[in-house]
Formats: C-alpha cells, sequence, structure tokens
C-alpha cells in the first residue's frame, strides 16, 4: 500500500471552484488512502452548501471551521485534524493534475525532500483572465520564480502548494499566522534554515484561476506586497533585486509624475525655471512605453482585446505590489521583534 495521504484546502469565497477543485483529488488514482479536509472560513456566497454537500456524499472529505477565513489558521486547523504521514496542499480554486499525489509521493519518497511541488499553472476563462495568465506566467509580469516560470526539477527556494512531510510540519510549527500572505513562503524559508529540502519539478502543473477584474488584482497584489514587505522585515537576509525592483520602479513614477504635475503647476504660475520639473514625466511615460513593449513580445497567440489589456494588466500588478511593499501593514498588526525572536513554533494540535 502506498502511504496515506491528508489533503487540506483553506476555503473562502469559492462557489464557483469549490466543487471541481475537489472532484479533481478525489479523482486521483493512487493506491493509499485519501482524505480532504476542508477548512471552511465565513463566506457570504454558497460556499458552505457545497462544501456540506460534498461531506455528505463522500466519507473522505471531513470538514472543519476557520472562523478567522485566513489562509495560515485554515491550514494549520485542517492540517491539525488529520494523521497521515504526508500533507498535500491544494488551493480551493486550483484544480490538481491527474496523477499528481502519486507523483509527488513518490518525490518525497525518493528524494527524502521536506515539502516537494511544482508550477503554478495560470489560466483564465475570460480575456482579463488570459492576460492576467500570461503576466502571472513570465518573468517581465511577476518575477523569475521556478514555480511561475520553469526550470530544472531539484532544490529549489519555494515551489507552488506543496506537498509536505508532517513530521517536519511538527518540528516548525507549521504555518505562522501572522502571515496573512506569503505564508508558504516563510514556512519554506524556515524549512530551509532547519536543514531540509525543497524539492521542485516542473512537470507537476497545478491549474490556478486568476482574479477576474483590475479591482480584485489589484486588491491581490497590493496585498501581496505588504506582506513581503513583512518576510524582509522578519528575515533581511532574504531579500533581493527581485523583490525591490517593483517597489524601486513605483517610487520612482510617483515622483517622476509629482515633480512633472509641480512642473505643470509651477509653469502655469510663471514660476522661474519650473518648466524643469516637466521632465519629471519622463519617469511614468518610460515605463509605459517598456511595458508596452514587453507585452508586444510576450502577448503573442492572446486574443486582441487581451493584447490590449496586457500592458494595463502588467502595470497593476507592477505598481500595486511596489506600492503594498512601500507602504506595509498597519503598524499596529507589525510584530514589535523579529520573527526569530518572537516565533515560538508550536505543535499543530495546538490549532484544533
Amino acid at each position: 500500500m502506498a502511504t496515506p495521504v491528508s489533503v487540506v484546502m483553506p476555503v473562502l469565497e469559492e462557489e464557483r471552484y469549490l466543487e471541481p477543485a475537489v472532484r479533481r483529488v478525489l479523482e486521483q488514482e493512487y493506491d493509499g488512502e485519501i482524505e480532504i479536509v476542508l477548512a471552511l472560513g465565513p463566506s457570504a456566497d454558497r460556499t458552505h452548501e457545497i462544501a456540506e454537500a460534498l461531506a455528505e456524499s463522500d466519507p473522505r472529505i471531513v470538514l472543519v471551521e476557520n472562523p478567522t477565513g485566513r489562509t495560515p489558521q485554515g491550514l494549520n486547523a485542517a492540517i491539525a485534524v488529520t494523521s497521515h504521514p504526508y500533507i498535500v496542499r491544494v488551493d480551493a480554486h486550483g484544480e490538481l493534475p491527474p496523477g499528481y499525489i502519486r507523483e509527488v509521493v513518490r518525490l518525497l519518497d525518493t528524494t527524502g525532500a521536506a515539502n516537494v511541488g511544482g508550477m503554478m499553472r495560470v489560466e483564465g476563462d475570460s480575456d482579463f483572465g488570459r492576460a492576467v495568465a500570461v503576466a502571472m506566467s513570465s518573468p517581465l509580469g511577476i518575477g523569475g520564480s521556478k514555480f511561475h516560470v520553469g526550470g530544472e526539477p531539484g532544490p529549489a527556494r519555494t515551489v507552488y502548494l506543496g506537498a509536505f512531510r508532517r513530521e517536519v510540519l511538527d518540528e516548525l510549527g507549521g504555518f505562522d499566522e501572522h502571515f496573512v500572505r506569503a505564508q508558504d513562503w516563510e514556512l519554506n524559508y524556515r524549512i530551509r534554515q532547519a536543514g531540509h529540502t525543497i524539492w521542485f519539478t516542473p512537470h507537476l502543473a497545478v491549474t490556478y484561476r486568476p482574479r477576474r477584474d483590475f479591482a480584485a488584482l489589484r486588491k491581490q497584489f497590493f496585498g501581496s506586497g505588504q506582506w513581503r514587505r513583512q518576510i524582509v522585515a522578519a528575515y533581511p537576509e532574504s531579500a533581493s533585486f527581485r523583490y525591490l525592483a517593483a517597489p524601486v520602479v513605483t517610487a520612482i513614477v510617483a515622483l517622476g509624475t509629482l515633480l512633472g504635475v509641480l512642473g505643470v503647476a509651477g509653469t502655469t504660475l510663471e514660476i522661474p525655471y519650473a518648466w524643469l520639473l516637466i521632465a519629471g514625466f519622463a519617469a511614468p511615460l518610460g515605463y509605459a512605453v517598456g511595458v508596452m513593449g514587453a507585452s508586444v513580445a510576450i502577448g503573442r497567440g492572446l486574443p486582441s482585446r487581451s493584447r490590449l489589456l496586457l500592458p494595463f494588466v502588467m502595470m497593476t500588478m507592477h505598481l500595486s505590489w511596489g506600492s503594498g511593499f512601500l507602504r506595509s501593514i498597519p503598524r499596529s498588526q507589525r510584530r514589535p521583534a523579529p520573527v526569530q525572536d518572537r516565533y515560538a513554533p508550536r505543535h499543530l494540535a495546538d490549532a484544533a
């Protein structure tokens, strides 16, 4: 018999995608036992109704409450009620490919890694979604992480979702519930610092459904930037050019725009030499031209409307992420001391 596996899934406002996500898990061809634990946040749509129907239809599906609705709390609550030695994380708006669980178990067994995962395959079902999919799969849109753009199989800094050894999660205390976003990166960082391996394989690609409009995309990336700032604050040694590029560009674009506006205003008021400040507009204009050129390069093959949307999608991603990083989270929500001084790992059973 293959090693028993527990699949954990945090769920919030997922009436559109929850059932197909769960069905893809149930359809996995795997010789071992599989259980699925759904951690249900306080959804305002039909998510609870759908989850309850799924649980009634299959005894392998277990429901637990996640009153906060936050991802790390949901993951810890789900893991706490499982008992199997391998834990596979799945998102409620993602779909596992056939053979996924069998392959991650094989890699956990053969590599000795603490966490195994693959790529995020972003698939949009609208013109906007297809533009987001291209941007999120390109180094020009979201950076060069292997789980976004691919790479050779082997040790990596992080992976998408992941399949974990339970004893390692117990050893490290699971997901740090302070990190509303980026909790997966933070956990993988601690896994590597503890001497364990994160293993990436490109042929494991999980379908991800992107946000469906500019407002939702802006909110997503602004929040991601805010919490990435907290990662850097907690672990300064993890800062890299890839994380700092978007906030630097955002600051330059904002400063250039401000100087340009002041130059126009000063020229109107006939302030001497104010016209020199109008040169500040070169920063936002240069950035926009660069993004449009990049969009032409990576947008080949997209429908015409998606190609038109692509540069605006990329600018929304860059500038929202950069703005979030520069602003950070509210001071009242920040930790008063570095994570290394304050975070005491706890046993996952405490989350039950």
